[in-house]
């Protein structure tokens, strides 16, 4: 492993992607957005997407020069196409517009088309969240959950997210994938050849695996059963069917070059908690807080991530020795 400062991750992610078809704006917007999930602890969804990102790119099946347009745009009502190119510029794109329009009318929906990989969800509705706003987040995915009852992908992982402001205090984040966990921890469990824990997924044939190949091919398991199924429903038909993308079931890999763009949706809402709570909004929030906190062993959603992410500022990220390799070979000589 390697240790490097965010800063030079940053720098070092955003010169593969510019040598790999992708804009400088761009480049950066999705360097920090995988560095910051580094930061977070959730490698998952940081640096280890970084070559298949710029293979992609190359390959063309994301626009690494897009441009995110509106597409329509009403008081509270704003609909980004991110033009096939990554979801980072387009999402920050949206949320940046969607909270002036939050602030105008008490609440926005920000709905984003024609996408790929949002990475970690909670960071976009953390942005609004450092703004002022209470906003929710949703995102559908490629085929990886059967229905409940079903033994075919008809759902992605589909993640929720949910971030509130504080006073005083970082905003409190809830983020979490709806399936008992996220598929790119199998996704980086196969990519070090480790074996996973018995729970997460199910193989081709429905039967429990702990090989990380087997439940890439298979399914994974709702977060909740049924119930996690439903909501996975729900997010599908926010994200999809909502923003004019392609469901689950039609979406390509995030992770390879094949088929064309994966063509996903996002959706966020964003509000205004003054508009409808007034100045006591933050008061009476730190009663329901306290009422967590209170209890021995209980914490509020996020702060253990935030607090990673503070100790990961001042001691960097570490980079696996391949991954540095690759990226030396993309970006020349470095020190």
């Amino acid at each position: 492993m390697s240790r490097v400062s965010a800063e030079r991750a940053r720098e070092l992610a955003s010169k593969v992607l510019c040598n790999n078809a992708v804009s400088a704006p761009n480049a950066d917007a999705v360097a920090t957005a995988l560095v910051a999930a580094e930061l977070d602890g959730l490698a998952s969804h940081g640096l280890s997407r970084l070559i298949a990102y710029a293979d992609q790119a190359m390959a063309g099946k994301v626009d690494g020069y897009a441009k995110p347009r509106i597409r329509v745009n009403a008081p509270a009502a704003l609909a980004v196409d991110a033009g096939h190119g990554f979801a980072f510029p387009a999402i920050q794109f949206g949320i940046e517009h969607g909270v002036a329009r939050a602030r105008e009318a008490g609440s926005c929906t920000v709905a984003i088309s024609h996408s790929h990989h949002a990475g970690v969800l909670g960071h976009h509705v953390e942005a609004a969240a450092t703004q002022g706003l209470i906003a929710l987040g949703f995102s559908n995915s490629p085929a990886a959950m059967a229905p409940w009852g079903g033994s075919k992908g008809v759902f992605g992982t589909n993640p929720i997210a949910c971030a509130v402001p504080r006073s005083g205090a970082p905003p409190m984040v809830i983020d979490l994938s709806l399936s008992g966990v996220a598929r790119g921890k199998v996704m980086l469990a196969n990519q070090r050849g480790e074996a996973i824990p018995e729970g997460w997924a199910l193989d081709e044939a429905g039967r429990p695996t702990t090989e990380a190949a087997a439940a890439l091919a298979g399914t994974m398991i709702p977060a909740g059963g049924a119930k996690g199924a439903a909501l996975a429903l729900m997010v599908e038909i926010l994200s999809a069917t909502l923003t004019g993308s392609s469901y689950a079931f039609e979406a390509s890999s995030f992770f390879n070059m094949e088929g064309p763009p994966p063509n996903i949706g996002q959706c966020f809402w964003l509000i205004d908690p003054d508009r409808l709570a007034g100045p006591q909004f933050a008061a009476r929030l730190e009663v329901l807080f306290a009422a967590i906190t209170d209890q021995p062993g209980a914490r509020i959603p996020g702060v253990r991530r935030h607090e990673l992410r503070v100790a990961n500022q001042k001691k960097g990220v570490e980079i696996d020795d391949a991954l540095m390799a690759n990226i030396g070979q993309r970006v020349g000589v470095y020190k």
